[in-house]
């Protein structure tokens, strides 16, 4: 076979190269708005999906009481803290921030903020993860409970991480 017709062989096998990888998981925006979430993902056949388990604030100040407040941080602290500990889960399962399509965020109401949970805090933390040098958002649920199982957490977070 020459040189011309091996070259117009392999370029008719590359669609179908490409269509063996498949299609690849689809992030749909919001319409209208640049908020930092996906409004639904689209994960095909063929992609490896992943629970992580809603992880908790660690330790930042070992001199307070375990059970306070004071011992965790206010909301964008425990935010910060969290999603690195989920970054940590991630890696150790070749995963990163980025494969994450789902997210549920558990708020306590700070009393700081009367009783409010502290969105604004969280936020400034999540964006430190999602929507700036890394583009690829998850669908997203956030809501207020009354209480986590530490009297001194305001922020559990559990993940679905998903790879093609």
């Amino acid at each position: 076979m020459n040189k011309n017709k091996l070259i117009a062989a392999l370029l008719c096998l590359m669609p179908l190269a490409a269509s063996a990888a498949g299609p690849a998981i689809v992030r749909h925006k919001i319409p209208g708005s640049d908020f930092p979430i996906a409004q639904a993902v689209t994960l095909p056949a063929g992609t490896a999906i992943s629970f992580v388990s809603g992880q908790v604030p660690p330790l930042v100040d070992k001199s307070a009481d375990p059970n306070s407040l004071a011992a965790f941080g206010d909301t964008k602290t425990q935010t910060e803290g969290v999603l690195k500990k989920i970054a940590e889960v991630l890696k150790g399962m070749g995963l990163s921030m980025g494969d994450v399509v789902k997210m549920q965020v558990f708020l306590v109401g700070d009393p700081a903020k009367g009783g409010k949970a502290d969105v604004a805090g969280f936020m400034q933390a999540y964006t430190q993860f999602f929507g700036g040098a890394q583009p690829n958002l998850p669908a997203r649920a956030v809501v207020q409970v009354a209480a986590l199982s530490n009297p001194g957490w305001l922020v559990e977070i559990e993940v679905v991480a998903a790879k093609k």
